[in-house]
Order: C-alpha cells, then structure tokens, then sequence
C-alpha cells in the first residue's frame, strides 16, 4: 500500500517540522467556491528551526493571508532524514499547512538571507517538482522570486530564479501578489513576456533580461541590460514609515532558535561599523514609538502566550526611548512575569544599566560586541567604541551581579595585524579580572570570533579577505593566549569563511559551481555536520574558477562589480570616502546623534540630499597632507587606492 505524506512525517526524527497546524497558522480552501486566485508559497531555505525566528517571512505570511483574493503557505528547507523519505517515494515537498506541492503555486517567494544556504535554495526547488533553471520552466510553473539581505547580491543565484524583489517587502509582496492576480486573469503567456511585465515593478530585478560581459583576462566589465523592458539600475525599496508590528505570529509546537515573542523597535543603524553589509543597506533608522510598541506587545503577548519579549533592533539601545520604553513595558506587564530581551546592544555602561533594567534579578550572560581589541582597530572599522568603555561596561555588569560576559570580536579585518588580535587576549583577560574581583569563581568571560567577510555594498566591498593560513595562525594565538588567562574560546572554521566570501562577491559564473557543488552533495553548508570544503573545490576546478580570486583579491575602487546595477541607495561616492578613512584611522561620527554624513540615504523628511563624502572631497581639492599619508597606509597593507 503506497505512503501518504503525512506516514513519512511520522518516521523522522522532528516530525513537528513539517507537520503545520500551529496556533494562528491560516489553512485557506483551494477549491471552495470563491477560494482565493492567487496562491503564495514562503519558503526558508533552512531549518523549520530557524525559518520560525524569521520575523520578515511571519510578516509577509500576515499580509497575504489578510487578503481575500489570496493565501500564502510555508515551507522550509527538510533535514536529510525527510528528504531520503520523499526521495525513496517519489514525493514532492509540499507545504506546511494544505500539503500542496510546490509546483501546484503560483508564486513561490523564497528568503535569501545567508549566502551559504544557497544549495538549500536548487534543493528545495528540485525537491518541489520545479525546474531550478528558470530558462527550463513552463508557462504554468510557478514564479520563482528571492527576496532578503543576500537578494542584494543577486548574480551567483541569477539563472535560477526569475525575479529578485530588492529592499523591504512589505509593499511590494503586495505588488506581486496584485501582479500574479493580473496575470492569470489575462491569460498568462510566455515565460520571456512575464518577465518582461515583471521589470516594470519598481525594485524588482529579472536576471534574465541583463547580460554579464567580461574582458579578455576574466574581469566582469558591466551587467547590462539587453531588453528594452529593463533598467539600468534596479533600486531597492524602502518603507518610510514602518507598518503595524505583527502581533498575531505562528506560535510553534516546537523550540525552535529564538523561542519568544519579538517586536522590531526600529530598523536600519546609522552607526557605520564599516564591515556591516546591514547597517549600510538598512538605511535610513526608522523608530516606533514608545505607545505603539506598548500595545502592540500587550497583544503579542496575550495572542501566543510568551513571557518573553525581544525588542528587535540592529542595535536595540541606539532607539531614543529605550529606557522610557523598557520601563513602560514592565510597568504594564511585568506583573504577568514578563521578561524583555535585548538581541543587540553598544557597548558602554548605558547598555549596561538598560540590560540590568529588563533583568530584574535574572541576571546570566551579558552579551557585548567590541568587534577589534585595539583601538587603532576599531577606529578603522568605526565601530565607535572605546576600551574604557567596555571595561566600564564589565565593571558595571559584574558588580551588579551578572556572572558571564560573552564578548564578539571579528579576525582578518582590514589592516589588521597580530598585535591588533593579541589585543583581544589582553582585553578579555582584564575583563576576566573584572569579573573575578566581583564574582570570584564564578566569574565566566567568553570570546567568540567570526572571520572578516567582504560584503556587496560596504566599504569594504573592494577588500581581498583574509587568507586561510593567516587566519588560522590568528587563531591560534587567541586560543593560546585565552586558554593562559582562563578564558573560553570559539571560533569559524576558515574554509567556511571563504565560501561565504565567495559568494558574497561572486558573478554569473559562480551559478555554474553552486550547481555542481549542489549535485554532488553539497547543502546545509551552514551546519558544520554537512559542510564539506572538498565538494566545492571539486566544483570550482570543474568550470575553471578560483576561489581564491573571488575572496582573496583587491579590486580597484573603480573597477566593475557583480552588483552595480542593483543600487542600494549607499552611493559609491560615501563607501568610497568610508575605505579611505579606514585607511586614515578616522571615525565617522553616527549621524542619528550628529550631522549627515552624506550617504546617499535621505531620511522620511527628504532631508539628506548631497551626494558626495567629505573625504573624497578634500581629496579633490588638494589636501595633499593626508593624500600622502592614506597613500602610504593602503601601501603598507597592499590595498587598492584610486582616487579620482
């Protein structure tokens, strides 16, 4: 007798992954009379696990199904015991809450928010019944759309999907939805004519209407388009003023990685931290207020049941009322036990007095980011943050009864040197000392390092990463020097670092590889379990690539990029001027609290219009002084330097 799908869910290990029906989940009627026309896939390519911490897919999944002309269902990324099941089968991936095939959607919007997911992403389609090349899918396949962060970045993923919908989507799900409608109404037609239809849609980019043309050494010299239907450039979209918080989420049946209620209290950071691709592509900051987050936490919380709440920000304690705020929450629902969480926060003892105020007494691990040990470092990162003001953070975290400090850092940063991760040693060894004279034994310091990755759209999208071997020998003197001074220590495996860079900053080409690597095996390259380093660099020697010329090498600050078609809204003129402060050991000051800085961004108000840096501009008019000195530093440390 054959399986049905729901038996095969029943012999895996996490059945509650796929198995839907979760309070507040919607499960709409295909085929009562007035169902609804337009029939929405979200997929994460990834784990239900962290799918379910998505807040953009819960919003997205909100605002289709308050629609009455259309549903919207999820579906996420199977572990490798599922996808065995549905391979020995014969069955497609089908949806969480109807259990409809992939391929039986309309529209099938999938969230790029990490690149090394991208294997995930030709998985899931193929495992959905749908071509992953959009050139081989039929009039009545469903329309394969890639939004999120790495949406940005777009050309690595570019045959495989037939459109990218570039910035915030809370309109244009709206506009797609409208588009798909329209479409089937008149009658569909062919694949080259939706795309074409689909360009017109402001920030939306159809790959297959642009070509990528190289120069006779392997250099991209432009994306340009080839149909009259298709822009330039693409820009992306921007919400000026930020919709209602979601206050009736999925609630899941599982744990699963942020396991709480979550409010996002602002969005976009106007810090600068050079190496941030979010901060940069986020802009402008935008604020709820104090009364709206209030209400809206009173119904979050009653519609799911949480105690917790996480106040969601890039940097939660930069919003002008956090303290106003967090004690206006507790004075309303604290009595209800509520406990508030605080994903992200500077690095002073200001953030310090505001996690003791959402602590109330449960006070474990403090969480604090100075990114770089020396203050040489972290000026060229302008992450504004000085050491007297983590220790001060230490001093005022351990004395007033937290036990552990987690402390992030990022090795391979540009223009760093081992002095600079010695450093990190040094400071973690202070604050351990810190927390010994307070805490005694039970005093817990932790460092954790990422490696430095280039980001599209940042300063340091022209930067060659660091190398594997630097890396690892960097490594070894934080795991020495942490082990001597009785600190705990964790670290990125290197290898894993240069996929991301790779295809962080990677152009049509690398499609070729992601594919390859895919079909020999490759996925879940997030998980340490299932990544393997070898699969790929079987997949680069197979097409005649290098990774290493991706990752490993500078560009000229004029020289063409994979994404220059896509704009950010961060002009080049402002990432520019940004690289040659890093080289100078300037900071820029954050323009929330202090003047513009001339990034391109204009605020709700329209109020930031010059287009061009202060740098790159007394560069122009001659300020020879510090063009000697920016030319000898980007000398010293082998990087690219153009001018004008």
């Amino acid at each position: 007798m054959a399986t049905t799908y729901d038996e095969l869910i029943d012999q895996v290990q996490r059945p509650a992954r796929y198995a839907g029906g979760e309070l507040h989940s919607i499960v709409k009627d295909w085929d009562a009379p007035g169902a609804p026309e337009v029939r929405v896939a979200l997929a994460y390519p990834d784990l239900y696990d962290l799918g379910m911490s998505n807040l953009g897919l819960g919003i997205l999944y909100d605002i289709v199904n308050r629609r009455d002309d259309a549903l919207a269902e999820r579906v996420f990324s199977p572990w490798t015991d599922f996808e065995d099941l549905l391979r020995a089968n014969g069955e497609p991936l089908r949806s969480l809450e109807t259990r409809h095939a992939l391929h039986e959607f309309d529209l099938l919007g999938i969230s790029l928010s990490y690149e090394v997911c991208f294997t995930n992403v030709l998985n899931l389609l193929d495992l959905g019944g749908i071509p992953i090349h959009a050139a081989d899918r039929a009039e009545d396949d469903p329309i394969i759309v890639a939004g999120g962060s790495a949406a940005l970045e777009p050309e690595p993923m570019a045959p495989f999907f037939d459109a990218f919908a570039l910035g915030e989507g809370e309109e244009l799900i709206d506009e797609l939805v409208d588009f798909v409608r329209d479409w089937k109404r008149a009658g569909r037609g062919s694949r080259r004519e939706l795309h074409r239809a689909l360009a017109a849609l402001d920030g939306v980019y159809v790959p297959s209407l642009y070509d990528a043309r190289y120069d006779a050494d392997g250099h991209l010299e432009a994306t340009v388009p080839v149909d009259d239907a298709a822009p330039d450039r693409i820009t992306r979209r921007v919400m000026q003023v930020l919709p209602p918080p979601l206050t009736k989420p999925i609630v899941p049946f599982m744990e699963v990685v942020h396991d709480r209620a979550a409010i996002e209290i602002q969005r976009g950071c106007t810090q600068g931290c050079r190496f941030c691709q979010a901060g940069m592509i986020y802009r402008p900051t935008r604020e709820r207020s104090v009364e709206e987050v209030v209400e809206a936490a009173g119904e979050l919380l009653a519609n799911t049941g949480y105690h917790e709440l996480s106040l969601m920000s890039l940097s939660t304690t930069d919003h002008r009322d956090i303290v106003p705020m967090v004690h206006a929450l507790m004075d309303a629902y604290g009595d209800r036990g509520l406990r508030i969480g605080l994903p992200s926060t500077r690095v002073d003892s200001f953030s310090v007095e505001v996690a003791d105020a959402v602590a109330r007494g449960k006070k474990h691990t403090l969480t604090l980011a100075p990114e770089a040990g020396s203050q040489r470092l972290r000026n060229t990162i302008n992450k504004l943050v000085t050491e007297e003001d983590l220790l001060n953070a230490a001093e005022h975290a351990f004395s007033n009864g937290w036990t552990s400090i987690k402390m992030y850092f990022m090795v391979g940063q540009p223009t760093e040197t081992d002095f600079d991760v010695e450093e990190i040693v040094r400071i973690a060894s202070e604050v351990k000392a810190i927390g010994k004279r307070h805490q005694g034994g039970r005093a817990r310091v932790r460092v954790s390092t990422s490696n430095f990755i280039p980001k599209a759209h940042t300063p340091y999208q022209w930067i060659a990463q660091c190398d594997a071997e630097t890396l690892r020998r960097r490594h070894r003197i934080l795991r020495e020097g942490c082990k001597r001074a009785g600190v705990q220590f964790t670290w990125e495996d290197p290898e894993k670092s240069l996929l991301e860079a790779v295809l962080s900053r990677g152009d049509r080409r690398v499609a070729d590889v992601i594919e390859t690597a895919w079909r020999l095996g490759a996925k879940f390259d997030a998980w340490s379990e299932h990544h393997d380093w070898s699969i790929w660099e079987r997949a680069f020697a197979e097409h005649g690539l290098d990774p290493a010329d991706y990752a490993y090498r500078h560009r000229d600050l004029w020289e063409p990029l994979p994404w220059d078609h896509v704009d950010s809204a961060t002009t080049k003129a402002f990432l520019r001027g940004e690289w040659m402060r890093t080289l100078n050991e300037e900071i820029t000051l954050d323009c929330k609290r202090d003047p513009c800085n001339v990034c391109g961004h204009q605020d709700i108000n329209g109020e930031c219009t010059h287009k061009i840096s202060e740098l790159v501009s007394m560069h122009r008019s001659g300020d020879t002084t510090k063009h000697d000195r920016t030319v000898a530093v980007a000398e010293r440390v082998g990087a690219p330097l153009t001018l004008v």
